[in-house]
Formats: structure tokens, C-alpha cells, sequence
């Protein structure tokens, strides 16, 4: 009588050492943030200091810094992104002086500071907020919990926030008076370009996987960047051509030209016209006349943040014992653990690894960089104010080619900050941040290590299914000699989507350090079957005829 099968047992993964501080190439737009930081910054800061109250640049500093926010979306979803993140960081911030106000225990304050690192953490992930996340409205609710403050003073603290907010809301929207249409642009451009590296490969050979799956993600990327704003000017027609070409050259990579594809792309920089590769019939325009709600529609908020449940434990239950952990050390300021902590927590324990170390290597490193600038700081509150904003434009500049680059200039940054007040030992400070630093490194990713995502492995289940049912779905319209066209192009991108999640889905199971065996063979065959459909689709809706007749 044979034995049931023993189930297949947790696997351990092994955590990487090599690459985690290799340097990437910086983004396409590294300089708008890091300029926008600054012109958000300097007006309060300087106001301040002719005024005489730096004291108060804290306050000023939690609205500026929401420059930092939603440079890849287009203006009408930036302006709103943006007014959302400023009335979120005033939140915590109310939250956080509020708290200060009425007790001055630190073990209520590091919990009311970790409870908010949570909260923050799962809206950004659930918003797609993107960088910088959650880690700048951490910092800044964490040290406000730890600032001195009564009621009376709250009121006017947060009207100094709300002003620089706006400010920080008006730079952040100012660049699409001169290119209104300059993220959609980037997003098409990126799409193109990551459709060429794939078209390179013709869909074989090694790398053609993964180049697939980057260009699929790009795609599906530049359509939410066209499609997330009601209004269709001329140059947003334009540029979504152009993303059905990058969706033809998909379908068919080896009758496609990858030069042509990045000549498009190269078009799209600056303020020039949109290339126009060629009138598409009336079927292509029935296509792009498709609704964006039935293409993109975002389940409610409530359900995308149900899955995010055990990253918002992590968050909660790491920050909170890094701070009691630098508490008990006896260290002066045990929001810099807790922020340590907090900036930790990725989607799965392998990057919460590689950034656990890229935050450690970058603060030591920052904490020397200080000990060299302290003194020309230390000069007066002039030069204290412009060495601030020329570590905010470093900052900036190097965090997207590695985390570990940025927090060099974030380190010393974020010490002068709190010499806004009055100028405090160096050494002290710098003892404080190397303990605090390993304490909430050491701690936060214990933390990570303790919560497992045991649903990692479940979601992949539920992306399996999504996928099956959108592919099932576009292959019944497939069927009929009439499909309505509509209907068709609605479930291409719905299948489309399906397939770029399943992918982000499984990447990110693949990252938990301690999960049952993952059905990879299923996602493979899951997503050759996608792209076989999607392909029957491209065809079937006449665009890759199109295309080879105008090749």
C-alpha cells in the first residue's frame, strides 16, 4: 500500500551579497527632482533664516519635501498625486505634534511613530505613490513626535507646513506649462526603447525572457501614463500609436526593425513633434476610442491594501522595537532607528536585505561626510542653509543609480537638520546616528525575518487565475469572423495587464526568504500562453498588417 506523498517541504533562500551596492545607470530624469527639491526647499528656509526662527525650517521642510513626489505621472494626475501627498504628510504631522504635545514618553512616542511608519508605508505601496515613498513622511513624523511642542503651537507649525506644501505643489506642476505632455513622452519613449532591447533577441535565445517581460511592463506602463487622465489632445493620440506599434513589435519580433522603434524614441525628447508613423484605419481608431476605466480600472483601495497586511506588520513591529532597542541604549534620538527601520521594508525579504545593507554602507559613509563638512556648516545659519539644499540636490541626483550612493548626501542632510535649532556636538551626533543606524538595521530586518509572508505563494495562485480568465476571454472574442472591436481591444489590455502582474507577482514570492516551492513551471506556461494570445489579438485587430505594409 503505497504512502500518501510527504508535502513538499518550506524552502530556505540565500540572501545575495554580491550586487547589492552595484552602481545602475541614473534615471532619464534624475535632475527634475533633484531641482524641484531645491527651489521647494530655499524660499522657506530662506525666509526663515532672514527672520531669524531656522528653528522652525523643520515644519517648512515636511511640505517642501513633497517636490520629491510624482515626477512620472502626467500633470493632471500629478496634481493630484501631489495634493494627495501633502495633505497625507500634514496628517502625520498633525498626528505627530499632536501626540508630542500632550506626553513626553518615549516609549508612547516610539509607538505612535512606528504605528505611523506602517500606515504610511502600506498607503504609498497601495497607491503606487512611487519613490520617494513613505521614508520622507517617516522622518518627518518620526522627529516631530520628538520635537518639544504644546496645543497652542500646533496650529501655526502645521500652517507652516500647509504653505510650503503649496509651494512644493506649484514647482512640482510648473514644468507642464513649457512640455505638458512630457511624462506621457518618457513613458512612451521607455516602452519603445524596452520593445527594441527585446525585438534585438527575435524572441529567442537567452535574456528573451526577461527582455519580454521588461518590455510587456513598459508597455503596460506607458498606457497607464496615457489612459490615466480623461482629456485625448492630438500630441496623446499621437503617442498612443505609437504604443500600438511597440505592442505590434511585441506580437512580432522578428519582422520588426528595433532601429525604427528607438528612432521614435529618440524623437520623443524634448518639445518637438510626436512622430506619426503613418495613418491607421478605422479599426486602429476604434481601438484607441476605447474607454480607459475598462482597460484600467483600479479595484478599491480597501482590497489592495488587504495583501499588503504582513509588509504593514513588518513595518509596525520593526520600527517599533528598533526604537525601544535604541531607548534602552540610551541613545538620544531613537527616531533615527525607527526611520532606519522603516526605510528597510521592500516587497519581499531578499530587497529588504539588499536595502538593509545599502542603508548601512550609505550611512556610515554619510556620517564621514559630515564630520568633513560640520565645520563649514557650523560657520552660520547662511552657510547651514546652503549646505542643506546642496546635500538635497545630491541626494537626489545619485539615490536612483543606488540607494546606498543617495544616503550619502541624505545622512549629513538629516544631521544638519537638526542643527536648525542650534548647533550641537559633532560627535555626538555622529555616535548617535552609527548606533541608531545598526540598531535599526539589525532590528528591522529580524522583524522582516519573524513576519513571514506565508500569502506570497497564494497571490501567485489568484494571478494564475486572473491571467486564465482574461486569456479565456480574449480568445472567445477571437473566435467569431466579426469580433466588435472594442470588446477585443478591451480584453487585449485587460490580458495584457493580467500578465504584467503575474510577473511582478511572482517576482516578488520568488524574494520571501522562507516559502513552499513556487509553481514556476505553471507561470511559465501561463505567460507564453498570454503572449500566443495577445499576438492573436495584435493580428486579429489588423495593426500588424498595418505594420508590414508600412515597413
Amino acid at each position: 500500500m503505497s504512502s500518501a506523498p510527504s508535502p513538499t517541504p518550506p524552502r530556505v533562500r540565500r540572501l545575495p551579497l554580491t550586487g547589492v551596492l552595484r552602481l545602475g545607470r541614473p534615471s532619464d530624469i534624475w535632475f527634475k527632482p533633484a531641482l524641484s527639491v531645491v527651489v521647494a526647499v530655499a524660499p522657506p528656509n530662506l525666509t526663515l533664516l532672514a527672520l531669524g526662527r531656522l528653528d522652525l525650517a523643520m515644519y517648512t521642510m515636511a511640505g517642501s519635501l513633497c517636490a520629491l513626489y510624482a515626477h512620472h505621472r502626467p500633470y493632471a494626475a500629478r496634481a493630484r498625486a501631489l495634493a494627495w501627498v501633502v495633505l497625507g504628510m500634514l496628517g502625520g504631522l498633525a498626528v505627530a505634534l499632536v501626540t508630542a504635545s500632550l506626553t513626553t514618553d518615549a516609549v508612547v512616542l516610539v509607538t505612535v511613530g512606528a504605528l505611523l511608519a506602517a500606515v504610511q508605508k502600506v498607503l504609498c505601496d497601495a497607491t503606487r505613490i512611487g519613490p520617494p515613498g513613505h521614508v520622507v513622511l517617516a522622518f518627518i513624523s518620526s522627529a516631530s513626535l520628538f520635537a518639544p511642542q504644546t496645543l497652542g503651537q500646533v496650529p501655526g507649525h502645521l500652517a507652516l507646513g500647509a504653505a510650503a506644501g503649496a509651494w512644493a505643489w506649484i514647482v512640482g506642476m510648473a514644468p507642464g506649462l513649457l512640455r505638458p505632455h512630457g511624462p506621457e513622452r518618457r513613458a512612451t519613449a521607455h516602452a519603445l526603447n524596452a520593445t527594441a532591447a527585446y525585438v534585438v533577441t527575435r524572441g529567442n535565445g537567452e535574456g528573451a525572457a526577461r527582455a519580454r517581460a521588461a518590455a510587456a511592463a513598459a508597455v503596460h506602463g506607458a498606457w497607464q501614463s496615457l489612459l490615466s487622465t480623461g482629456a485625448r489632445s492630438a500630441p496623446r493620440r499621437a503617442l498612443e500609436r505609437l504604443v500600438v506599434r511597440a505592442e505590434v513589435a511585441l506580437a512580432a519580433p522578428a519582422e520588426t526593425e528595433p532601429e525604427r522603434l528607438r528612432a521614435w524614441a529618440r524623437a520623443l525628447r524634448g518639445t518637438g513633434p510626436v512622430p506619426r508613423p503613418g495613418d491607421l484605419a478605422d479599426a486602429a481608431d476604434e481601438l484607441l476610442g476605447v474607454d480607459a476605466a475598462l482597460a484600467f480600472g483600479e479595484p478599491p483601495l480597501l482590497r489592495r491594501l488587504g495583501p499588503l497586511a504582513p509588509i504593514a506588520l513588518r513595518t509596525a513591529l520593526g520600527c517599533a522595537l528598533a526604537g525601544y532597542v535604541s531607548l534602552v541604549l540610551g541613545v538620544g534620538r531613537p527616531y533615527w532607528a525607527l526611520v532606519t527601520a522603516a526605510s528597510l521594508y521592500q516587497a519581499n525579504v531578499t530587497l529588504t536585505w539588499s536595502r538593509g545593507v545599502q542603508r548601512v554602507v550609505g550611512n556610515l559613509v554619510g556620517v564621514l561626510v559630515f564630520a568633513a563638512i560640520a565645520p563649514l556648516a557650523h560657520l552660520g545659519p547662511a552657510s547651514l542653509v546652503l549646505c542643506c539644499l546642496v546635500l538635497n540636490f545630491g541626494a537626489e541626483a545619485l539615490i536612483g543609480r543606488n540607494y546606498w550612493l543617495g544616503s550619502i548626501c541624505v545622512t549629513p542632510m538629516a544631521l544638519l537638520i537638526t542643527e536648525f535649532a542650534r548647533v550641537q556636538q559633532s560627535g555626538e551626533l555622529i555616535t548617535d546616528r552609527v548606533v541608531d543606524t545598526f540598531v535599526g538595521a539589525l532590528v528591522g530586518f529580524v522583524a522582516a525575518i519573524a513576519v513571514t509572508n506565508r500569502r506570497a505563494g497564494d497571490r501567485i495562485e489568484y494571478a494564475l487565475d486572473a491571467v486564465e480568465r482574461a486569456r479565456e476571454q480574449a480568445a472567445g472574442l477571437l473566435a467569431p469572423a466579426h469580433a466588435e472591436a472594442g470588446a477585443l481591444e478591451s480584453a487585449r489590455r485587460g490580458l495584457a495587464a493580467a500578465v504584467v502582474d503575474l510577473r511582478a507577482t511572482a517576482d516578488a514570492a520568488a524574494g520571501e526568504w522562507w516559502q513552499r516551492a513556487l509553481p514556476e513551471e505553471r507561470v511559465m506556461r501561463a505567460e507564453q500562453a498570454g503572449h500566443r494570445t495577445l499576438a492573436a489579438t495584435v493580428r486579429r485587430q489588423g495593426l500588424h498588417s498595418l505594420e508590414g505594409a508600412q515597413a
